[in-house]
């Protein structure tokens, strides 16, 4: 049976290693900021049925205008986020009404509808579920000393993207535990696990980047350039 989605985008972060004086969701590609475009590939889901902003304090307003400039409908509100990310999230998840939610990074613009998708019927399906992909490179733990300690099985390791989908009640409860535990996860399903609950892999696309240095902005326009060729 479908249960109603919500989903947060983060876009918060400051983006330090982007290198430039703007922050980099707020970089235009494709004539739009990329989180505008993160937006509308969300806000065009027929299923979705709201959506949360979350950004800096100092960025809501431009943010609200771009919402009424590009008809961003579905965003019921945009909210300042906090000091790191699990604590911008929490703000963002207490906007929501829907049953389930999907968390999803500002700066991932080239998600398709169809990896959403099947995020979702893998969270409804088992619980809660992540976008990720097969690890293509060997991996090496290190020390301190920058010695090799060891070497995991390649074909256990995945890197994990967004959205992730959970449980609106699970993943407040996976929050509040955390805040009372002193806990930090990189990431929500981290919180679930925590909590000793499930959450299922749907394997997603390569091309679903992080824009968070230059050469990532650099392959960003180009995946955009291609892109409107294709569609044209």
């Amino acid at each position: 049976m479908f249960t109603g989605f919500g989903a947060v985008i983060v876009a918060a972060g400051k983006g330090s290693r982007m290198g430039t004086r703007e922050s980099k969701q707020f970089l235009d590609i494709g004539g739009r900021p990329i989180v505008v475009q993160t937006l509308d590939i969300f806000n065009r889901l027929p299923w979705m049925e709201e959506i949360v902003l979350v950004t800096g304090e100092d960025d809501v307003p431009r943010c609200q205008d771009w919402i009424s400039e590009y008809g961003l409908d579905k965003v019921k509100a945009v909210v300042p986020g906090g000091r790191e990310r699990q604590e911008s999230v929490y703000l963002g998840i207490l906007q929501l009404h829907s049953e389930w939610v999907m968390i999803h990074d500002g700066v991932r613009p080239f998600v398709t509808h169809e990896e959403i998708a099947a995020c979702r019927d893998t969270a409804i399906r088992e619980g809660a579920a992540v976008l990720a992909v097969p690890v293509k490179d060997t991996i090496k733990q290190v020390n301190g000393q920058g010695l090799i300690t060891g070497t995991p099985a390649r074909q256990s390791l995945w890197a994990v993207h967004t959205p992730q989908a959970f449980r609106l009640a699970d993943l407040l409860r996976a929050h509040e535990t955390a805040q009372q535990d002193g806990f930090t996860a990189t990431d929500d399903a981290m919180l679930l696990e925590h909590l000793g609950l499930p959450v299922a892999i749907t394997e997603g696309k390569y091309s679903n980047i992080k824009i968070t240095t230059p050469d990532d902005l650099v392959l960003a326009a180009l995946m955009t350039r291609n892109k409107e060729e294709s569609d044209s």
